[in-house]
Order: structure tokens, then C-alpha cells, then sequence
């Protein structure tokens, strides 16, 4: 049974949240705060740590800073979970070194969802096929099927969509992009990433994908 710590300064949110990842067969431990979050993460060890970005005392962002310099948590799977939706708000969170970003008003079935798939990951296990906002792909086979149409994509947009779709949400930089996607092949340049961006619209949909301008992409929940 794997373990979660959930921290939020509403006992609302500790119990709607909580009872629901109890219900799928998680053991959750609840605080309220930063400080006895790290306390708390310390002495439990937890697979994963969701954890509120608006915080008295000691906020999110700078709880997460402080347990990723804790040798022993510095890999414990962390997702934000926050009213703050602005993209630069996400991007700090994953500067900050967590793992994934959920919005509030908070979707039982989505966010746990996005817990036993960041898991599964951990574990090794992550699924061939993965779905995200009606689009499924198939890993083994490069392909992608949208409302029942099969698309089969040229390996480097399939490539790309598959590390957009791999953290819903995620701002994906230019920078990350390139390395994850092209490497060391070739030199390419921003004008590469836009070509493809525009291919994987024209095929999925301008909702799918959206800019963050002056950073990079994300896949849009």
C-alpha cells in the first residue's frame, strides 16, 4: 500500500482528498502546514507528497525547496496542488522540483488519475498506453487515436507529443524539449519546435497544445 502525505491549510480539501485516495487503497497521512509537513515526511517516508502552494508560515514552493535538500526525500515523488493556475505559478512549482501540477477546484477522478500514474512511473510499471484529454497513445506502436481516428505520427512528433502528455500541465522549455527530443542528433532551433507544434494542431486540435510564450509548451488538461 503505498503511502501519501497530503498538506493544505483547509480541513476541507485534507478530508474531501483524503477520502478520496482512501478510497482507491492509499494510506494517507493529513497536515496542515509546511513545517510539520517536512517533519511529518522525515519520519513517515512517503511514496508521494501532495502538497497545497498556498501556505501560512511556509508556502509550497518553499516547502518543496526544502525537502528536496533532504537526502533521503530528495527523490519522493511531489505534486502541487493549487488554486493558483497561471503558468508562472506551474513553472516555479516545477523549478522547485515536483513532479506534477493540479489546479483546484479539485477532480477526484483526474487527480487520482494523475497519482497512480506518477506511481507507475516510479514503480517502473508506467503503462504501453497512456490517455489524457480524449487522446490515447500507443508507445509501442507510435500510434495516436483521437475520438476513434487513428494517427500515425513521424517518430519525432510522436516523440514530442508523447513528453508533453507525459506530465499534463508541465510547461516543457524549449531548452528541455530539444534535449529530450532531438539530443545531440542534430542542431536544430526554435523555428524546428514550432514546425512541429503546428503539425501535432493540425491533427489533434489548437486545444490541445497551448504556448507559454517566451518559455516553451505544454499539453493542455
Amino acid at each position: 500500500m503505498e503511502k501519501i502525505l497530503l498538506v493544505d491549510d483547509e480541513s476541507d480539501i485534507l478530508e474531501f482528498v483524503s477520502y478520496n485516495l482512501s478510497k482507491e487503497g492509499f494510506q494517507v497521512i493529513t497536515c496542515n502546514n509546511g513545517k510539520e509537513a517536512i517533519q511529518l515526511a522525515q519520519k513517515e517516508n512517503p511514496d508521494l507528497i501532495i502538497l497545497d502552494v498556498m501556505m501560512p508560515e511556509m508556502d509550497g514552493i518553499e516547502t518543496c525547496h526544502e525537502l528536496r535538500n533532504i537526502e533521503k526525500l530528495k527523490d519522493t515523488l511531489i505534486i502541487f496542488l493549487s488554486a493558483r493556475g497561471e503558468d508562472y505559478s506551474q513553472v516555479a512549482g516545477f523549478d522547485a522540483g515536483a513532479d506534477d501540477y493540479v489546479s483546484k477546484p479539485i477532480k477526484p477522478r483526474l487527480l487520482v488519475s494523475r497519482v497512480k500514474a506518477i506511481l507507475r512511473r516510479k514503480s517502473g510499471t508506467a503503462l504501453k498506453e497512456e490517455t489524457f484529454a480524449g487522446i490515447r497513445i500507443d508507445r509501442e506502436k507510435y500510434l495516436v487515436f483521437k475520438d476513434d481516428k487513428e494517427y500515425s505520427f513521424p517518430k519525432k512528433e510522436f516523440e514530442l507529443l508523447a513528453l508533453l502528455i507525459s506530465k499534463p500541465g508541465k510547461v516543457f522549455t524549449r531548452e528541455i524539449i530539444l534535449d529530450s527530443v532531438w539530443g545531440g542528433e542534430v542542431v536544430v532551433g526554435d523555428r524546428t519546435i514550432d514546425v512541429h507544434i503546428r503539425k501535432l494542431r493540425e491533427k489533434l486540435g489548437d486545444e490541445t497544445i497551448k504556448t507559454i510564450k517566451g518559455v516553451g509548451y505544454k499539453f493542455e488538461i
